[in-house]
């Protein structure tokens, strides 16, 4: 089991839930070279969604985000989990090692790929997620 953990920061930004308000949103962000390593949308009433952005450039993304006027709410911490491999039971065993330590996720999202591989995103407190670092390493 080959994994790369990463702690990292996300911001929350509430738009209304249509494709065009997406596009300015992330397209401010992307003119200014700010790459995410995972995002995330959900609803959260009627025509608003909450957009969950994990850049790679924390404080760049403050930056722009100031300059640009954008309303947002962070930076919360995570942790980024890849691993190499695919093998039954990999990501039940993060989970495992979560529950044993004593910690709990606020938030979890992942995603597998066609090469066999999968990667997982965990949100929580700053607290676990400095704990979680160390008992996921």
């Amino acid at each position: 089991m080959a994994q790369e953990i990463k702690k990292i920061e996300y911001y929350n930004f509430i738009i209304e839930s249509n494709a065009g308000e997406a596009y300015k949103l992330l397209s401010e962000f992307a003119k200014a070279g700010i790459g995410l390593l995972a995002f995330k949308a959900i609803p959260v009433g009627d025509n608003r969604s909450l957009f969950s952005l994990f850049p790679n450039d924390s404080s760049k993304m403050k930056d722009v985000a100031k300059k640009a006027r954008i309303n947002m709410d962070g930076p919360y911490p995570a942790l980024i989990i890849k691993s190499n491999s695919d093998e039954p039971g990999e990501c039940a065993d993060i989970f495992k090692k979560l529950s044993r330590a004593g910690i709990n996720d606020y938030d979890a999202s992942g995603i597998a790929d066609i090469k066999d591989s999968y990667g997982v995103v965990l949100c929580m407190k700053q607290e676990d997620c400095d704990k979680a670092l160390k008992v996921l390493n």
